[in-house]
């Protein structure tokens, strides 16, 4: 049985694992988070952070630009194009193909996110749905499905305890990324039951990540705690107004990809 001592505050034993559950042998949380991170179980409204960058994404002012934004509004900014609060189809189309996504899957993309997320955000606003399946930023905490990772509170905010939790749990060779079989095993464990909007979702959303992320295979942790707050996105779409292009990526995410977008 696993055991792992908080020798930082009351030296109180805790279990992390029991005999009669495999699966809590297999898949043991992050521990010892507190050396690295103030009460990493306490979400955080308005910062993404970890063990490795403990005060969330401070390149270019990141984190004080958007300071009055939760986490998760962080996160679809980029597709709020001209910032007035709605996300339109057409945003969530251009926003794709500057992430370098071709014509084909930022159409699939509009037709989920729009069509799925328009009427949970707009439920803030009316009963009525929108004609336009607009998302609305100010409410995409409504957004929030099952069979999640959990990293985003119900509120949006960042929890660094779940956010470590995936790689403590899921990392199996402790390189600090996620292979394509480590994120189907992380997909399945964390399925709700008799939730099959959440799967396909979670499908949805973490496939994207690693045809965006992957690199030699792997989504790499620094990358993944930058797409939580978004400011991911606007890197990727620097470099490739810069003409850097963007490295990472397979398929339908790289810039060298037949179908991709150049701008």
């Amino acid at each position: 049985m696993a055991k792992h001592m908080l020798g930082l505050t009351n030296n109180v034993d805790v279990d992390l694992s029991v005999k009669r559950c495999p699966p809590s042998q297999a898949r043991v949380p992050a521990a010892d988070l507190d050396k690295y991170i103030d009460k990493p179980g306490l979400a955080r409204a308005n910062l993404a952070v970890s063990t490795d960058v403990p005060h969330g994404s401070t390149a270019n002012g990141y984190a004080s630009k958007y300071k009055d934004y939760t986490v998760l509004q962080q996160h679809v900014l980029f597709w709020d194009r001209d910032g007035d609060g709605v996300i339109w189809p057409h945003d969530t189309y251009i926003g794709f193909r500057e992430l370098g996504f071709s014509i084909l899957f930022s159409f699939l993309s509009v037709l989920i996110v729009n069509g799925n997320f328009s009427y949970p955000t707009r439920l803030a606003h009316s009963y009525i749905p929108d004609p336009f399946f607009r998302v609305y930023v100010d409410s995409i905490h409504k957004a929030k499905h099952g069979s999640d990772s959990g990293t985003y509170d119900p509120e949006g905010r960042f929890i660094p305890q779940l956010f470590e939790n995936l790689f403590a749990k899921w990392d199996k060779d402790n390189d600090g990324a996620l292979g394509l079989g480590e994120l189907f095993s992380m997909m399945k464990g964390h399925r709700c039951a008799a939730d099959p909007f959440g799967w396909g979702a979670s499908f949805f959303e973490w496939g994207t990540t690693w045809l965006l992320l992957q690199k030699d295979g792997k989504v790499y942790k620094e990358d993944l705690r930058q797409l939580y707050d978004g400011s991911l996105f606007w890197r990727i779409r620097e470099q490739r107004q810069g003409g850097k292009g963007w490295n990472q990526g397979f398929g339908l995410g790289g810039d060298w990809f037949i179908g991709g977008t150049k701008i």
